[in-house]
């Protein structure tokens, strides 16, 4: 494959949130969408940084506050506290919770099964295992 073809090549859905949540949480502290677009050495144009900053806003993955005329951004959560919040967004769309919830449970392997009981178990949750 040519270089222009590899620079041109559609990424996947969600390829690029997850590039720009790896790049804020490897900062020090807020930066700007410049920074980001820098620290991901790619052809990413500034304004599709912002979009993906934006949508990223939206689903309370980054926050961002006003530095001057323009915003600097922060990672809200790690990978697992993304994936919970995609998790809690797909329950929360559901009818039936209940049928939700059993059908996940009912669907996960020994190790994982043990692991969610264990953390059930844990004090501080409602839940008993």
């Amino acid at each position: 494959m040519t270089e222009q073809r590899q620079r041109s090549r559609r990424r996947g859905q969600g390829e690029l949130e997850a590039l720009v949540l790896s790049a804020l949480r490897e900062a020090d502290g807020p930066v700007t969408a410049g920074w980001v677009q820098d620290r991901l050495g790619t052809d990413l144009a500034y304004t599709t940084v912002i979009t993906i900053l934006t949508r990223l806003l939206a689903k309370g993955a980054v926050t961002r506050r006003r530095a001057g005329r323009s915003f600097v951004w922060t990672s809200a959560s790690d990978q697992a506290g993304l994936a919970a919040h995609k998790m809690r967004k797909v329950l929360d769309a559901e009818n039936d919770r209940e049928a939700v919830l059993a059908s996940f449970v009912t669907g996960l392997g020994p190790d994982d099964e043990r692991l969610l009981r264990e953390l059930l178990g844990r004090p501080g949750n409602d839940g008993e295992a």
